[in-house]
């Protein structure tokens, strides 16, 4: 079951707001719905909102320049959107002048390639991600990086299923990711369906874990990569970071080219996107704070290069400092 894809004119997601009670699909049949669903993260994660960015293209080829805005600002962090959509723009050029419908065949082939090359690249980064994962080895995630963050496979959680699937004996170590709960609601159903060991944990527990020498490996996805090596990723990961640079812990970023931002110099040019303060007053309908209490909610934080053991991409396991290099 892929967690995107094109089904008979429209955009068939996972409603990951459902999980892990119910897996419920759904159709997207406009670019406002892909928009909402996108924002609401019923369809969430750097390549899974990339591949549903250039879908929807499709569905708003008539107005391709609009419909395009409208996708890149509903997640302004993940580069991937702006990445497919520019690819979709850049198609609708080559094509300019064909009949909406010829036009609309046009941008689905290519939509269909970006959604095709998502899943040969995970797949790369999972083997060559496996070969840093040693037998009997406990590994910390967090967020959710595995197929529902991605088409059909995933790319930390990815690194981790493939170990597995060798037959490498590991344990993971799953932070709940406060105050969505992606870690306790999607990589806890992920990893309980593969059928790999792992325990999951509170977010201010993974310096216990690491001081208690429990966790080998720190492995996490990114929502953006600047081209010096620091990189975005869910509320958190710098934390968790530093904690794994102070207990001497490898810490790996397991991401696509299309998460890196060759434009920006440093992670200080990464916009973090601030959501609904309700997340974290709330725990779904429930309120768990008095009434009328301020709350921050930024999405993302920054992680610095010189926190990074390596990125893993599916072009090879590469230093952060080398990260230029893959620019084609």
């Amino acid at each position: 079951m892929l967690t995107v894809e094109w089904q008979d004119g429209c955009i068939r997601i996972i409603d990951q707001t459902q999980l892990p009670h119910r897996l419920r699909l759904i159709n997207l049949r406009s670019v406002e719905e892909v928009v909402k669903a996108i924002k609401a993260l019923k369809v969430r994660g750097a390549p899974a909102i990339g591949v549903a960015a250039a879908f929807g293209c499709v569905l708003g080829a008539g107005k391709l320049e609009a419909t395009a805005k409208k996708l890149i600002a509903s997640r302004p962090t993940a580069v991937n959107i702006r990445w497919a959509v520019d690819r979709m723009i850049k198609m609708a050029r080559a094509g300019k002048g064909l009949p909406i419908n010829k036009l609309k065949q046009l941008l689905l082939a290519e939509a269909l390639k970006i959604q095709a090359e998502d899943i040969e690249a995970d797949k790369k980064i999972g083997f060559r991600g496996a070969s840093l994962v040693k037998d009997g080895m406990s590994i910390l995630t967090l967020c959710n990086t595995g197929a529902l963050a991605a088409v059909d496979y995933g790319t930390a959680l990815g690194v981790i299923r493939t170990a597995h699937n060798l037959g490498k004996k590991i344990h993971v170590y799953v932070a709940e990711t406060r105050p969505r709960l992606q870690g306790a609601k999607l990589t806890a159903w992920e990893l309980k369906r593969l059928k790999i060991p792992f325990t999951l944990i509170t977010d201010n527990m993974i310096g216990y874990f690491m001081r208690q020498a429990m966790v080998h490996m720190v492995m996490v996805g990114a929502d953006r990569i600047a081209s010096n090596g620091d990189f975005a990723n869910k509320i958190g990961t710098y934390t968790a970071a530093v904690l794994a640079k102070a207990h001497a812990i490898p810490f790996y970023v397991a991401a696509p080219l299309s998460s890196i931002d060759f434009s920006i110099p440093s992670g200080d040019q990464i916009v973090i996107e601030e959501r609904d303060p309700r997340e974290v007053t709330n725990i779904g309908r429930e309120r768990i704070t008095p009434a009328g209490v301020r709350a921050a909610n930024p999405a993302f934080d920054i992680t610095d290069a010189k926190y990074i053991t390596a990125v893993i991409t599916e072009m090879g396991i590469i230093k952060p400092g080398e990260i230029k290099k893959l620019w084609r």
